[in-house]
């Protein structure tokens, strides 16, 4: 499977390392781009996606703190709040938080959240906005995912392998079509190390519902070029909230994207990236 390295490290003001990169080195009319993972992901779902964009693009990649390569330890605070507080920090840090450099940004699943947030609460400032199959209206999470936060000391229990076999049937469900083994495996490796076991059930009992009851009521004040793209067999968000969304947007523009799941980096990544790659351009 394609390597991917995170070989940068930002030290948050909570304290956190966070791991990061970027690829490319833009063209003088583009802007950068920053792209923003889910749960219970990382940066990696990004990485076809990133060379792509990065062709044309600077493109900022990370892991979110509890995330893929980026620092997880007790008592850490992974929620959507601190999550949107940290990527205002980033942004500032790449020297993206000037009016002259603001990027595009592209988010998935819950980054769909925490740009938001970012936005609409922390004064961050985007030239566009693509969210894909974000979370962004209540209630959200698959019944699987609702299951885990209700219960994370029970389900913290479990044996090692158990764990594993839970992680993987749970990450599995993100694509339609199923995910290559090598690339499952480096999705759910992670969440199964010493420090990642206890990882996995805290950043879920940490998303409650607030962070986005917090910002629903603001939508329309959202005047940016925004992009809302959907798999059409997405089970964890159904498509319909796609629809919803675009109609809370002013402007927005929807595109659905067939026989693609809520993974659709995966499932449908060319389709996907050239969509993002007009958007970001300034098309669309």
């Amino acid at each position: 499977m394609t390597q991917w390295l995170l070989d940068r490290t930002f030290r948050s003001t909570s304290g956190d390392e966070v791991r990061w990169a970027v690829l490319g080195e833009g063209q003088e009319d583009t802007p950068a781009v920053v792209l923003l993972h889910g749960t219970p992901f990382s940066s990696y779902v990004w990485r076809g996606v990133a060379r792509a964009l990065a062709t044309r693009h600077r493109v900022f990649v990370w892991d979110m703190p509890g995330y893929g390569a980026s620092e997880k330890h007790a008592g850490q605070d992974v929620s959507l709040g601190a999550q949107a507080r940290v990527f205002t920090e980033l942004l500032t840090h790449w020297g993206l938080a000037t009016e002259a450099a603001r990027p595009a940004v592209v988010a998935h699943d819950f980054g769909g959240c925490v740009a938001l947030r970012a936005h609409l609460l922390h004064g961050a400032r985007y030239a566009r906005l693509a969210l894909v199959d974000p979370v962004a209206l209540a209630p959200w999470g698959s019944p699987t995912y609702r299951l885990l936060g209700a219960h994370p000391e029970v389900f913290g229990q479990l044996p090692p392998d158990l764990h594993r076999a839970l992680v993987r049937e749970y990450v599995s469900s993100a694509s339609h079509p199923g995910l290559h083994p090598a690339v499952l495996d480096r999705l759910v490796e992670p969440w199964c190390t010493d420090e990642g076991r206890p990882a996995f059930y805290r950043q879920i009992a940490q998303n409650d519902q607030r962070f986005t009851d917090e910002i629903e009521p603001r939508y329309g004040e959202l005047t940016l070029p925004t992009l809302i793209c959907w798999g059409t067999q997405d089970t964890w968000i159904p498509p319909t909230r796609g629809h919803e969304l675009a109609s809370r947007i002013p402007g927005s523009r929807l595109h659905l994207i067939e026989h693609a799941g809520h993974l659709v980096q995966e499932d449908a990544p060319a389709e996907l990236g050239a969509v993002l790659g007009e958007f970001v351009g300034g098309g669309g």
